[in-house]
Order: C-alpha cells, then structure tokens, then sequence
C-alpha cells in the first residue's frame, strides 16, 4: 500500500487501523511522506484517544515511532506533535517513556 492509502486507513475506523500505523512507522526512516503522515496522524483526536493497551494511544505510538526512526527529520516532527499533547497527555507519555527506559537505554529492567 502507498503512505497515501496506509494514511486513509489509519484515519478511518478500520480494525486494521494500527496496522496501518505501524507499518508507516516501519516506512519512517527512509520515507518522508511516512514521517509527516505519522506527525499529521498524531494530532488527530481519534488516535489520541484510541489506546493500543492501558494508557498507550496510537498518537504516543506515532511519537515514539518517529523517535525510533531517528532521522533529524522524524526527531522533529516527533518533538513538535509531542509539543501539540494535551499538557497532561504530555507528562502521562513521558512517565511511560521513562519507566520502560532505564539510563542506557535498554527497555524494561531496571537492576
């Protein structure tokens, strides 16, 4: 599928939705339509309020997609649909990120 047509799906209310997302996400890196898909996709409220598992919004995935890409591109429009975040959505995403990252940057355990 084109980022165009994975974009339509991820903004319907598709149950292959997230799929959609994710595979943008996997195109993010070296697709910049994917990265500035994911940055618009971010901001819409019904992927800010759909939750893949507790409080982890498909929005936040977008966010932290972008990040994992790892482009100075992604790295921005990562940090300006953070900057777009509800205030609280913002402190609830960066609580997230820290507790499933320690210090040197493995996920989960913490010695």
């Amino acid at each position: 599928m084109s980022v165009p047509e994975l974009t339509a799906l991820a903004r319907g209310n598709d149950p292959h939705r997230a799929r959609a997302l994710l595979e943008l996400i996997r195109r993010a890196r070296t697709d910049d339509a994917a990265t500035d898909a994911l940055g618009e996709l971010s901001r819409l409220p019904s992927l800010r309020e759909d939750r893949m598992f507790h409080l982890v919004s498909l929005a936040w995935a977008a966010i932290i997609g972008l990040l994992a890409a790892a482009t100075e591109r992604s790295w921005a429009t990562a940090h300006a649909a953070f900057a777009d975040l509800d205030p609280n959505d913002r402190v609830a995403l960066l609580s997230y990120l820290e507790s499933t990252t320690d210090v040197t940057g493995g996920s989960g355990s913490r010695s």
